[in-house]
């Protein structure tokens, strides 16, 4: 069973702060029960929308590769994240979903699979203390280091935030309390994988040479949002300026330069690289959440980078596919 001692790897990974999705102790792979043959997602089956909707926002945009300047010399990242120095970098040409994986593209998946996930093997994940009712707020472990998050039992991808919660008016959002397992297990059964970090931040970056943010340099150009991040002050009130308190659907706000949507915010996309050479325990995550604030967790940058153990799930850990060109 997972702790709820620590988060976002406090004492192992200098520089984060715990915006970022939380972690702890887990059980190694080989301790992890063997996943049901038979296991029914119950709460998939009774709100799982219409089969038609499962394409929707399946898009794959094919991007030409090539070399760009990968990572920044931001004053403003975070110390011990790696993001510099700024390097020519090449990738291959490949696709990668325009939009994060949905609830209903990931509900599909479970449902013809049968998969389980870790979060309902574990039997819980970390919700935000805000989205919950008083009584479980109360009842729910919360790190010592960041009060905010609370683990929450029952709290899985199709009741997020823990028993008696639905995807009703989510399923176009992206899924989240995935983890790193979890997101490659969908990739594999869907023709695809996860990206890599730099190809990641190349289809980010929309063909923009060192720009902060996917659209420019400007958070706010002419006062428009355009990503789903906090305002106000974190971790006490948000204003919700963006329209979005939680997650926001995939195809909110306009896409960057490639045809990508919400590379910024929302919810923080697995990548398939180790977040170091030789820790293949921990992966790298790219862009940010709607949890991240300047303050505290800038981010949402788009060369901006974290960290977290590969059975680590939250409500604000998802992910998207890339492919191979010629695959499928």
């Amino acid at each position: 069973m997972r702790t709820t001692t620590d988060a976002a790897g406090h004492g192992t990974q200098p520089g984060v702060k715990s915006c970022c999705a939380p972690s702890g102790p887990k059980p190694q792979a080989r301790d992890r029960p063997a996943t049901p043959e038979g296991a029914v997602r119950s709460a998939a089956a009774a709100h799982r929308p219409p089969h038609a909707e499962y394409a929707e926002y399946a898009d794959l945009v094919t991007l030409p590769g090539g070399t760009f300047r990968m990572g920044s010399a931001d004053a403003d990242a975070n110390p011990g994240d790696g993001e510099g120095p700024v390097r020519d970098v090449t990738v291959a040409p490949f696709a990668m979903d325009a939009y994060a994986v949905t609830n209903a593209r990931f509900a599909a998946f479970v449902e013809r699979s049968r998969y389980v996930t870790e979060a309902e093997e574990f039997g819980w994940s970390y919700v935000f203390a805000k989205f919950l009712p008083g009584p479980l707020r109360k009842a729910s472990p919360r790190p010592r280091a960041t009060p905010w998050w609370c683990g929450v039992q029952g709290a899985a991808w199709n009741t997020p935030e823990g028993p008696g919660s639905t995807l009703d008016g989510r399923w176009d959002h992206p899924v989240v309390h995935v983890t790193w397992r979890d997101a490659r297990a969908y990739c594999r059964w869907a023709g695809g994988r996860l990206p890599t970090e730099a190809e990641w931040e190349y289809a980010a970056r929309g063909g923009l040479d060192q720009a902060r943010y996917p659209w420019g340099d400007e958070l706010t150009p002419g006062g428009e949002h355009r990503c789903n991040i906090w305002q106000g002050t974190f971790p006490f009130r948000n204003t919700e300026a963006d329209g979005f308190a939680g997650t926001a659907p995939v195809h909110a706000f306009l896409p960057n330069g490639f045809g990508l949507h919400n590379v910024a915010g929302n919810v923080w996309e697995w990548s398939a690289d180790p977040w170091q050479d030789g820790d293949p325990d921990r992966r790298a995550m790219r862009g940010g959440s709607y949890l991240c604030h300047d303050s505290y967790c800038n981010r949402y940058r788009v060369a901006a980078r974290t960290a977290n153990t590969v059975d680590s799930s939250a409500g604000n850990l998802g992910f998207r596919m890339a492919r191979d060109i010629g695959i499928g």
